[in-house]
């Protein structure tokens, strides 16, 4: 049996060493312009790339996307064909930006670059007379937060919430968790209400889905501890924009998101300048060592479907 297995153009070769002798291997390009017969297809990246390749790829059985999250895409394809997440791929890179997050936030980190581009320096919490009669509006530096000791609520305990709590819990922080089934230390979803106020930091790692959006909207916000950490690296949409912006502009609560809604953010947006928050532009999957390890999965999928085996994460509903 031969299978053809569409790749983006741009692949290297290096990383294509491991597929069976029965893939027959279709190199697409971003903007194909003829149409191309695969059974199984790897689709470009980003998602823009994805539709472009979408029009001219023909045949397809199975689609095996790049990404953990695929609410924006699973509605692209026929219900006929099987389209396949890339869970397991992005644990590390993801969980590792939590991490960092966390500690940027915590330590006041954003704060410091800020006075870092102003050559301005600031080593104690407190105004100084010299501040004052200098006339330099330097906003209060901010006590730094440990996380040893605090209690991070991690909200969707799958596997990358497993690998965000592996890595913060050797600064001895404490847990509790939240996902979409109950199961021995993890609490259901219909629990958060009385946890928001017992957490110090709130890590967002669910999927967006119609029980999701807005999951944390203005009263949920209004449930954290004051000053609390909210970490949004799952979908903008799970958190209310609006209720967000109000909770940062009141000083209620810090954040940081690798996501928002909408997305990209536009420029003038006002969340670029809400104060204690940190962005960055979904970008917490990035990593050097991402494609070698996705087309690993890959391989492993190709050798599956050779075999007639079931494959792995399979998308079912919403996802």
């Amino acid at each position: 049996m031969t299978l053809r297995v569409g790749i983006d153009a741009s692949i290297k070769d290096d990383v294509l060493q491991d597929f069976p002798g029965e893939a027959q291997l279709v190199r697409i390009p971003e903007q194909p312009e003829e149409e191309i017969a695969v059974d199984f297809w790897v689709p470009g990246m980003p998602p823009g790339i994805l539709k472009r390749q979408l029009a001219r790829v023909k045949g397809v059985k199975v689609v095996q996307l790049p990404w953990a999250g695929v609410d924006s895409l699973r509605e692209l394809f026929p219900r006929n064909v099987t389209v396949c997440n890339a869970r397991g791929v992005h644990d590390i890179p993801t969980a590792e930006w939590a991490l960092a997050a966390i500690l940027a936030m915590q330590r006041s980190l954003p704060f410091y670059v800020d006075l870092q581009r102003q050559g301005y320096w600031r080593a104690a919490p407190q105004e100084s007379k010299s501040d004052a009669q200098s006339g330099n509006n330097i906003q209060r530096a901010p006590r730094s937060v440990e996380i040893a000791d605090s209690t991070v609520l991690i909200v969707g305990y799958g596997a990358i919430g497993q690998a965000i709590e592996a890595r913060l819990a050797p600064f001895g922080a404490k847990f509790l968790r939240v996902a979409r089934t109950a199961r021995q230390g993890v609490e259901p979803v219909s629990k958060l209400d009385g946890l928001l106020g017992q957490a110090d930091v709130v890590v967002l790692m669910l999927p967006l889905t119609s029980g999701t959006t807005h999951l944390i909207d203005a009263a949920r916000l209004a449930k954290m501890k004051p000053g609390a950490l909210l970490v949004n690296v799952a979908r903008g949409a799970i958190v209310e924009t609006d209720a967000l912006l109000q909770a940062l502009t009141e000083g209620r609560i810090r954040a940081a998101v690798d996501v928002t809604d909408p997305e990209p953010l536009p420029a003038g947006h006002p969340l670029w300048k809400a104060p204690n928050l940190l962005i960055t532009p979904h970008v917490a999957s990035d990593s050097s060592k991402f494609i070698k390890r996705a087309f690993r999965l890959v391989s492993e999928q190709v050798r599956r479907y050779v075999r007639g085996e079931p494959l792995l994460n399979v998308v079912s509903g919403e996802y």
